[in-house]
């Protein structure tokens, strides 16, 4: 399995930035791995989507949990596709205006993909990485006259 971690502090209350990160339909706009989203079921906190991905166009089937109730955290299962394996994304609260969100993916990949791990790795990181920028600055967008949708 390939180990990737990236975190970043936000300048945003714990419970906006959740309004932000468990929007997952708008994920493409952080995670410009991301082509296309087509959600297959949602079930409570549960959804289950196929995703484009960038690479090659590939078609990736995932499976979504979103839990708020025991702390912020949104696990995507990724089933099917070049990338197998898990990606989690969690929320620290820092202080009352402040969190910090951090990404953890932990996953394989299949066929072809896999002789280049070591460049997709990075290529993952650096996705990563600049999805947190555009979340973060997402976040300095949000004043306290504007809601989150």
């Amino acid at each position: 399995m390939t180990i990737i971690l990236a975190n970043r502090d936000i300048n945003l209350p714990i419970d906006k930035l959740w309004a932000i990160i468990s929007d997952v339909d708008k994920d493409f706009q952080y995670w410009h791995g991301i082509r296309s989203i087509n959600n297959i079921k949602k079930e409570g906190n549960i959804i289950e989507r196929e995703t484009t991905i960038s690479f090659k166009n590939k078609m990736c089937k995932e499976i979504i949990t979103l839990e708020l109730n025991k702390e912020y955290q949104i696990d995507i299962q990724i089933v099917e596709g070049p990338i197998i394996g898990k990606k989690t994304i969690t929320l620290e609260k820092i202080d009352k205006n402040n969190a910090k969100i951090n990404v953890r993916w932990d996953i394989h990949l299949n066929g072809i993909a896999r002789v280049f791990t070591i460049l997709i790795k990075k290529h993952i990181l650096k996705g990563t990485e600049e999805a947190l920028g555009r979340i973060s600055k997402m976040a300095t967008e949000q004043t306290p006259e504007k809601k989150i949708k």
